[in-house]
């Protein structure tokens, strides 16, 4: 390990020097943390990385100029529908996605490294509880969905099958992640199949362009961004592993989407019919202004542009029949064939540019004392997951029903958007919609019909609670053997862990 007078050396030069102001006061155990920290960031990297997060961060926010002029909406050719494609390509689709999900050439992967400071709690997300009559966490309901798709595509092709669940955390979330699962016996899924693995942490900046101390003897550091992907398959020999399983297509999602549909067969069927090495699920943008970024072409090839760098005026152009030009917003739902994603850590990686995130990051002042600041007072680098659609031979986008698989939770309770509420509602409202379906009729607490309403406002709850858990239909299939011609009393479960309806005294 490097010694003290040649660490500070290099910080000198990096005009970094400052990490090392506490030096005296330190213990001899810290000294050796604080040193090996800064020995693995290199002094000459890290201030090289100061100067780049200072220099991004002082650019002008908004549209860069002539942004306008090179963006194309998406081509047709490379769009499709689940709404509005006819049944049978529906069908076709589909049964393809659980053909290769039943030879084991499917796994799914989560982004699961980031913190839970906008919902307000200090674990992380997969870990909270939307406040379901069942209680089930965001991590049980995927887990549920791996296990009913594994099942179904089994079902429909007469053998076993195994979609492997690939969890990329952080220095944040790979301990509690990894005990959660430990402590609920990896939701009845085999431990072999549930792989976790951590992303490289990059260090915070001030917007000075200072590396901060977050504590006397420790540089704040934060995830590199859902785009930390590709080096954390490199570094963990994840692409080894998927080679090693036999396989070639991979489901890449987000973590705080209660609705993700995880292994879509119909979307993976989608992607392979056309030949795809790379593909994004979309919604039609609920407004001009939803802070969502929008897949379109920049430069003549695919992009996710983000929502701050569109002008309120690209923003809202229509087209003839109504709907948004730009209105295909992304929802962090990717499918990339193993080949794609070996070409992209090998070649491409290092070409992808970092962006600015702007964060309140805790750290400590002149006289050593922690400050929780309560404005942004720093700047994380962070790379995305979507900014190699750049590299695709052949990319295609996916069009999905936002009602059915699209309601992320960011924010905490009672912000209105995005939150727990929101999240809760949107799965309930499904839920309800399934049951109305199947043939089901909802009573209220004096036995009396409740209305019926398959279309709900956006904003609006079902009449009735409804939950179905996902090991009793993986997306509204099936439930007629349950709810045909039944009347139910709402709150209303039904759970299949053990083959059983719960009555509203049993939730």
């Amino acid at each position: 390990m490097a010694s003290e007078p040649e660490v500070r050396a290099g910080l000198r030069r990096a005009g970094q020097e400052h990490l090392l102001r506490f030096w005296a006061e330190l213990a001899p155990g810290r000294r050796a943390a604080l040193l090996a920290q800064l020995a693995q960031l290199e002094p000459d990297a890290l201030g090289a990385h100061c100067e780049r997060a200072a220099a991004a961060c002082a650019r002008p926010p908004g549209p860069p100029p002539g942004l306008g002029a090179r963006l194309q909406p998406l081509p047709p050719e490379r769009l499709g529908s689940a709404r509005r494609a006819h049944p049978d390509a529906r069908r076709r689709w589909e049964e393809e996605g659980f053909r290769q999900i039943a030879q084991n050439k499917v796994a799914v992967l989560l982004l699961a490294g980031g913190q839970g400071t906008r919902l307000g709690v200090a674990y992380p997300k997969g870990m909270y509880r939307v406040g379901l009559p069942s209680h089930k966490t965001l991590y049980q309901l995927q887990a549920e969905r791996i296990r009913r798709v594994e099942q179904l595509a089994g079902q429909r092709h007469g053998t076993r099958c195994t979609v492997p669940w690939y969890i990329m955390t952080s220095e944040f979330t790979l301990d509690p992640t990894a005990k959660f699962f430990e402590e609920h016996d990896f939701f009845q899924l085999d431990p072999a199949n549930v792989v976790l693995f951590e992303q490289r942490m990059v260090p915070a900046v001030t917007f000075e362009g200072k590396a901060i101390l977050e504590q006397k003897h420790k540089v704040a550091m934060a995830p590199d961004g859902n785009g930390g992907l590709y080096r954390a398959m490199a570094d963990h020999q994840i692409l080894e592993d998927l080679e090693r399983r036999g396989v070639e297509f991979v489901h890449v999602y987000c973590v705080d989407n209660i609705l993700a549909q995880l292994a879509d067969p119909i979307f993976i069927g989608f992607c392979v019919w056309r030949g795809a090495d790379c593909g994004a699920k979309v919604v039609e943008k609920a407004d001009p202004e939803e802070p969502v970024g929008v897949v379109c072409q920049l430069d003549g090839v695919p992009q996710v542009v983000e929502y701050s760098e569109l002008s309120p005026e690209t923003a809202r152009l229509r087209g003839a029949d109504g709907s948004l030009v730009y209105g295909a917003g992304n929802i962090c739902s990717h499918f990339f064939t193993r080949a794609f994603l070996q070409t992209v850590t090998r070649e491409f990686e290092p070409l992808l540019r970092p962006h600015v995130a702007v964060k309140k990051v805790p750290y400590v002042d002149e006289e050593g004392n922690l400050v929780k600041p309560l404005e942004p007072n720093g700047i994380k680098m962070e790379k995305f997951v979507f900014d190699v659609f750049q590299f695709a031979k052949n990319f295609v986008a996916f069009e999905v029903c936002r009602e059915e698989e699209f309601s992320p939770l960011k924010n905490a309770e009672g912000a209105g958007r995005d939150d727990p509420a929101t999240a809760r509602r949107a799965l309930l409202a499904q839920h309800y919609r399934w049951a109305l379906q199947a043939g089901a009729h909802f009573l209220d607490a004096h036995g009396a019909p409740l209305p019926e309403l398959p279309s709900l406002p956006p904003d609006g709850d079902p009449p009735a609670t409804c939950e179905i858990s996902p090991l009793v239909s993986y997306s509204g299939e099936g439930l007629e053997v349950y709810l045909q011609g039944r009347e139910l009393q709402s709150p209303f479960v039904l759970d299949k862990d053990q083959a059983r309806v719960l009555r509203p005294q049993d939730t």
